[in-house]
Parts: structure tokens; sequence; C-alpha cells
């Protein structure tokens, strides 16, 4: 029982990029550049959740401040670096040739160009997603 916990654990470490991290409620992050990551959810799939990783992964990786923006570079669409079905893609500098459209109260998805700060994007990690 312990090998096959051992390889399981082997083939999941192996198949993770080496600039992942994996950030609170079932959210991967990976950094495609020094300013450009995506966060892969691996769970849990709320709007909230994906800014919640994306705050942390600005904060405590790139050292962003709490005023930094946090801008949506693409939406929802495959992932370039784990090959997984959906990704959203942020960047710490605005997207070229897109209009800037800054966060409200409520999202809904994720177009290019939206952004918020981190500060506020953090604080969509105390919100919970509804249950069904």
């Amino acid at each position: 029982m312990k090998k096959v916990m051992y390889a399981v654990l082997a083939a999941m470490m192996l198949s993770t990029p080496a600039s992942a991290t994996f950030a609170r409620f079932g959210f991967q992050t990976v950094a495609l550049s020094n300013t450009e990551f995506e966060v892969i959810p691996r769970g849990r799939t709320d709007v909230d959740g994906y800014w919640c990783a994306a705050s942390d992964f600005a904060r405590r990786t790139l050292g962003a401040s709490w005023q930094q923006r946090i801008y949506v570079k693409r939406g929802y669409g495959p992932s370039e670096a784990t090959g997984r079905r959906t990704a959203v893609q942020f960047s710490l500098t605005p997207p070229e040739g897109v209009p800037q459209q800054s966060g409200g109260v409520i999202t809904t998805g994720f177009q290019p160009g939206f952004n918020m700060s981190v500060s506020a994007a953090n604080g969509r990690c105390n919100v919970r997603p509804f249950i069904r």
C-alpha cells in the first residue's frame, strides 16, 4: 500500500512544473514569465477562487504590493504550462491593445483587460462558493 502511495505522489510531483505552487482552495499557479502566470483549477472552479489564487501568487511569489493591479491577460483556455483543459492567465502589466476595466463587487468571468488590486483580489479569498 505504501509503495502505491509513493508511486502516486512521485507521479504527481513529476507532472507539476518546477515553477508551480499550490494556492489555497484547490488552485495551482504557474509562472509563465516574471510578470505573467496561470491559475489552474484542481477542484474548485468559482471565479473568486481564481482571483484569490492570483492574489496569493502575485503577493508571495512575485513580491507585488497590495496596491499592484492584477490584469486578466487571457480568459478561460487551455493551460500553456500543464496542458490542463482550463486555466486563466493573469499579468502584473496591462495587456496590449485591450481596454482596461476595473473590478466590481460581482465578477462573472474573465475578459482580457479586467483588473483589480492585489488587495481586492485577496478579499475574494474569504468568499465561499454557493453549494448546490
